[in-house]
């Protein structure tokens, strides 16, 4: 904290004018010397109050004893108190301009009680001993796209609970949650919102303090811990982050001078308040705010939520049409510049950062650089993906079908953005179903198909991200105020389920064709899209810069086809190297190191093919071992029967 007046002034106007990127560096509450004595400097923002003071139990909680002076013009309080420090409790009582007297929690307190009590405390985030050097230094800013990204999404406060029912402490999760999460092959953790909350049922997401991590688990250095613990482990951590709204708690930041000061409207869909983007002070506020996390808590990145409702005008209204800008348009573009301001800040400061949108409509750009016309994320979420391909595994086998084209659209637009494929929280709740609940048919037929979803989700273009317990098959929705259940283990089908993810999982992390060219189309080729009849869909994925090629072959339908002929790019010798029908995972097929030589006869457009089992509601991939020498092609009788109909085994 700097004491010089004019210093401080300075610093006012940049938070003033939108540009102060730390500004929690000076606002909220800070033990600092002053006149050669120790106390606490508070700052706040309350430009319409009459007055401000602070209370807590050092003063009884009377609002006489430590009024504050506005410095200026600026809107902004300060106080120096000598003789308290860390460990305070305090809220400020804020005169409002029609007489009232109301008490705030601090908006840029570091610590703040646990839930139901509401006061701030005085918190120095300092003195943690970071062990994850080697982690910070290894981070590629570069590298992302060409790189494996596979996120387990996590609500701590009901990954997995003590006996009596009480959460886990972050420290706790530090030793259980880490190792586990790592033992599966993931290769970062997403921590839904862990800013502090009120309503436990909210799972974060309506946020009262943006800089305070929630008490329910422990300390802030308790979070850093699990963080730090994380990344030695090799785990990335992103962040889920609130920017579109918070909650309507009378503590928090609604009315926070007596005034719309934070919020612009009430976003009636949700029952919170949207944030006012054309404050400047708002901005200083948020993206400072988002780099807090990344400075002090090492998070790699943030999943921002809700960009679609921060984005347009009328989302969520009941009268869409009329909510328009003065150009007629929807877009909300103070919003929008708020968003490109953000990764710009974020990328000056962290350029190895993960920025996450949450987006469901067809917004141009979301993860192009603002000097190209984008929002500036570096991944976006495919919304798209997601709500077709739960829509066409749910369906009944016989109506596949004629919904074939809800799996094949996606590679449509696959390449416009760098997408990340979730199958988050969000499809887990409010009657929706688990995963493996939507699957049709019985008890054995929705294993595969949970399986066969899971295997194709790792092969299909882009990053991925699961939400925790769909790695052993929870059979019951999502509940947030229980642990997941992990009694499920006890029996063979979930156990092998989750043998069936770790192994899925290594394997994705080993073949760099599922993710090298993510994001190039010239990482994946059809090779039959339009078998509608079958419901199977055969896809080649490949580095661009490479000859290795790994194919991919998935069957929708409940009928095996024994005597399946595809077509492949090179002659040579192909092996199995994973199929989700194994008898290990819980199937009925028995993994074979058989390997299988190609013939010369074109199929699907490609110069040569090959026979091979596909199994019912199966997945398998192929991958080329050796190319054949000078005389590639082989006899059509030393590959067996070759039946002219596609894949039409003799049996049927």
């Amino acid at each position: 904290m700097r004491n010089d007046d004019t210093m401080l002034l300075e610093d006012i106007f940049l938070f003033n004018t939108g540009v102060d990127y730390h500004c929690y560096k000076r606002m909220g509450a800070h033990v600092i010397k002053q006149d050669r004595k120790l106390g606490v400097c508070f700052m706040v923002w309350a430009p319409n109050a009459v007055s401000v003071s602070v209370v807590g139990d050092f003063n009884e909680w009377q609002g006489c004893a430590h009024p504050m002076e506005p410095l200026g013009t600026s809107g902004v309080w300060r106080l120096f108190v000598p003789g308290i420090g860390e460990g305070e409790l305090y809220k400020y009582e804020i005169e409002t301009f029609d007489g009232r007297k109301i008490l705030k929690a601090d908006p840029f307190a570091f610590r703040m009680e646990k839930r139901p009590h509401t006061a701030s405390l005085v918190y120095t985030l300092d003195g943690y001993a970071w062990q994850d050097q080697d982690w910070c230094r290894g981070r590629n800013s570069q590298g992302l796209r060409r790189e494996p990204l596979l996120i387990y999404e996590v609500h701590l406060g009901s990954w997995k609970r003590k006996h009596d029912g009480s959460f886990l402490s972050y420290r706790e999760m530090a030793a259980e949650l880490v190792p586990y999460v790592k033992s599966m092959g993931f290769t970062h953790i997403e921590l839904l919102p862990v800013m502090e909350h009120p309503l436990d049922g909210s799972w974060g997401y309506q946020v009262t303090n943006y800089f305070a991590a929630t008490s329910r688990y422990g300390t802030p250095k308790d979070l850093m811990h699990l963080i730090d613990r994380c990344h030695q482990a090799g785990l990335g951590v992103i962040m889920d982050w609130v920017p579109g709204h918070f909650c309507r708690d009378a503590h928090g930041l609604v009315c926070f001078d007596g005034t719309n000061l934070f919020e612009d409207e009430e976003h009636a869909e949700w029952g919170t308040y949207k944030f006012d983007f054309n404050k400047k002070e708002v901005i200083s506020f948020l993206i400072s705010n988002a780099l807090f996390w990344m400075e002090y808590y090492h998070a790699d990145g943030l999943r921002v939520d809700g960009v679609t409702s921060i984005l347009l005008l009328n989302y969520g209204k009941k009268e869409p049409d009329l909510c328009r800008n003065p150009l007629e348009g929807f877009e909300n573009k103070a919003a929008s510049d708020f968003l490109r301001t953000l990764n710009q800040m974020v990328f000056k400061y962290h350029p190895y950062a993960l920025m996450v949108a949450e987006e469901s409509t067809d917004w141009p750009l979301v993860t192009r650089p603002p000097y190209d016309g984008g929002l500036g994320f570096n991944y976006k979420w495919n919304m798209g993906w997601m709500n077709d391909t739960l829509k066409y595994v749910q369906l009944p086998f016989e109506q596949r079908a004629d919904a074939h084209h809800l799996i094949t659209f996606s590679m449509m637009y696959a390449f416009s953005e760098n997408f990340i494929l979730p199958l988050s929280h969000d499809e887990v709740v409010h009657g929706k179903r688990s995963l493996l609940n939507r699957m049709p048919g019985d008890y054995g037929q929705k294993f595969a198909g949970l399986r066969l979803l899971y295997l194709y989700w790792l092969c299909h273009p882009g990053k991925k991200l699961l939400f925790m317990g769909g790695e052993f098959a929870q059979f019951i929705e999502w509940r947030d105020d229980r642990e997941l259940d992990w009694f499920l283990l006890d029996y063979p089908a979930h156990d092998q389920h989750r043998q069936f993810v770790r192994a899925a999982n290594q394997l994705y992390l080993e073949e760099k064709n599922l993710w090298k060219a993510d994001t190039e189309p010239a990482g994946f080729e059809w090779i039959d899209a339009d078998n509608r009849e079958q419901s199977i869909f055969s896809f080649i994925r490949k580095r661009t810069q490479s000859e290795d090629v790994l194919i991919a072959i998935f069957n929708f339908k409940p009928a095996a086809y024994e005597n399946f002929r595809i077509g492949v790019p090179e002659p040579g010798v192909y092996q199995i190297i994973f199929c989700s029908d194994w008898e290990e995972y819980g199937g009925a097929g028995r993994r074979s190191e058989d390997r299988i030589r190609s013939f010369d006869e074109p199929w699907h457009g490609k110069a040569c093919s090959v026979r091979c089992r596909i199994p019912p509601l199966g997945g398998i991939l192929l991958k080329l071992l050796s190319v054949q020498g000078t005389n590639p092609h082989r006899k059509r009788e030393e590959t067996g029967h070759v039946s002219k109909q596609r894949g039409i085994p003799e049996s049927l």
